[in-house]
């Protein structure tokens, strides 16, 4: 049985990694990039067995019976998938009638467009607090397992 980090060392291209994080640290991570990253963690397989594989968390009660639904991550890949090239690098443009296109693209609700979009800009700030005062400062308060 493969560890969790041999198995990320197999899905995961070197180069694009080093792009990745050059792009984090300048805080240009874009919904394209997003969208990449939850493609190769697809590629590792289900995230239920990912999340077991990591030290300690299969032991831990906050996250014994944690089931996460794979079909999370398809449907925000079709989200983002339903954007223009130029949303997908600017998310600030999206505007009302654009989360309505998207939303219809995708077969998703425009609820469902608005969380993604909140949850990525949630992402963005954390990578910029993250970039400022390193890993425990951009975690911030009650974002700690234990």
């Amino acid at each position: 049985m493969l560890t969790f980090i041999e198995k990320a060392q197999s899905a995961v291209d070197e180069k694009k990694a080093a792009e990745l994080e050059k792009k984090l640290r300048k805080n240009e991570f874009t919904l394209e990039d997003f969208r990449d990253q939850m493609s190769q963690v697809r590629k590792m397989g289900s995230l239920n067995d990912l999340i077991k594989m990591i030290p300690g968390v299969s032991k831990s009660k906050q996250f014994k019976n944690l089931q996460v639904d794979d079909r999370e991550l398809v449907r925000v890949e079709a989200i983002i998938n339903s954007m223009t090239r130029v949303e997908r690098r600017n998310h600030s443009i999206i505007n009302g009638s654009r989360r309505k296109r998207i939303a219809n693209g995708s077969g998703n609700s425009v609820q469902e467009v608005n969380k993604l979009l909140k949850n990525y800009t949630q992402v963005l700030k954390m990578m910029k607090k993250i970039n400022k005062g390193g890993f425990m400062r951009g975690m911030g308060r009650g974002m700690m397992p234990f």
